[in-house]
Parts: structure tokens; C-alpha cells; sequence
């Protein structure tokens, strides 16, 4: 992923927006393969440094991770995109037909280790902390105890954080303040996050 110095951000904003964002995708390279194996999932960050999670025992990932347990888990989202006309100051000489339109995001990629958890007391204890995050009302998950081996879980060391907020940060405050108030007016999908993004990015 391309990061330029404005887009970077710091490892706790990046996992803030992680945990905020708790659905991703896990790309496994595995070995000599012609692409990697991609899983659209859920999963809990349990801490800065680890991820939990559990898929169906057939999924295509294992294989992939027991060729190379080095793994990616790739998240996005709060992208909304800018109208060209929006980067053109009124009243400052700017022509909002020559403006260069582009989309707001953003992504966080945490490579990771991954370890399969197969005992049933650590696949338990993988699906207690999801559900003590998502769904508490539950019963305990051992009372579907004859379900546990058509699963598997999935434990993730994070060795690396790479955070990017492409959010206008390569111009000036009056050029984001603009996008920021188009942004408010338009009121889109994605548009009322990507303005948070901008006026906290502005201090």
C-alpha cells in the first residue's frame, strides 16, 4: 500500500480505526501459489498486538496458512469520494472545472503470524471473547459443543502496523475545510465519517 508522509498515521490511530472496524479481509500467500486466498471476516482485535478469530473448518485459508503462517488482515472503509469542482476555492482564482476529483479513505494493513488454535478449550475461549464484544446475550458456546470441530481458530500475532487516512492532507486547511463543508452538504454514504476524518486530522 502506497503511504505517503501525509496520509501516515500512528500505530494507536491506526488501531483505533481497527477496532472501530472489526470486519476485514485475511489474505493468505501461502506457497508458490498463483494468487493469495483472501477471507472476507469477522474478528476481534483482543489488543494492539493480537487478533482472534474462528472460520469453517473447509475454508481454503488453512492450507494456505500452514504453507506460510505469515498473513495479512486488511481493513477499510470511511471513504467518500471528492468531486473535482470541490478542490477550487471560490473567489480564489481556481477554476472548479480543472479540479482533480479523487477518493477519501481509509485502510490499515497489520501483518501478522498466525497460529491455528484446533483444542477445544482455545477455540472456546476464542468464541467466548468474540461474542463478550458482539452478541453477550448468548448462551456459552460450549453448549454447542458438538459443533466446535467444524471450526477452526485463528490466533494473530501483529508484527507490523501500516495505517493510511487519505484525507486532503497534502494541501492547505482551507482547501479541507471546503471539501469538509461540500462533504456535510452532499450527506452520502460515507461522507459524515470522511468529514470526522478531515476536521479531526485538523486538530
Amino acid at each position: 500500500m502506497l503511504i505517503h508522509p501525509w496520509d501516515a498515521s500512528p500505530d494507536e490511530e491506526a488501531l483505533a480505526f481497527v477496532r472501530a472496524n472489526e470486519f476485514g479481509h485475511l489474505i493468505a500467500s501461502g506457497r508458490d501459489r498463483d494468487v493469495p486466498v483472501v477471507v472476507p471476516t469477522q474478528f476481534l482485535l483482543a489488543d494492539a498486538s493480537t487478533i482472534l478469530l474462528h472460520l469453517a473448518r473447509p475454508n481454503p485459508v488453512w492450507s494456505a496458512i500452514e504453507e506460510n503462517p505469515a498473513v495479512v488482515m486488511a481493513v477499510a472503509g470511511d471513504w467518500a469520494y471528492v468531486e473535482g469542482a470541490w478542490k477550487a476555492l471560490p473567489g480564489a482564482g481556481e477554476d472548479p472545472r480543472l479540479g482533480v476529483p479523487t477518493t477519501y479513505y481509509a485502510a490499515v494493513q497489520l501483518v501478522c503470524h498466525a497460529e491455528i488454535v484446533d483444542d477445544p478449550d482455545g477455540k472456546l475461549g476464542i468464541l467466548r471473547a468474540q461474542l463478550a464484544r458482539l452478541d453477550r446475550g448468548l448462551a456459552d458456546p460450549a453448549e454447542h459443543h458438538r459443533r466446535l470441530p467444524g471450526i477452526r481458530g485463528l490466533r494473530l500475532a501483529v508484527q507490523k502496523v501500516a495505517g493510511k487516512f487519505k484525507y486532503g492532507g497534502n494541501v492547505d486547511e482551507a482547501h479541507r475545510r471546503y471539501v469538509a463543508e461540500r462533504l456535510a452538504e452532499r450527506g452520502g454514504p460515507g461522507d459524515a465519517a470522511a468529514r470526522e476524518h478531515i476536521l479531526r486530522r485538523l486538530g
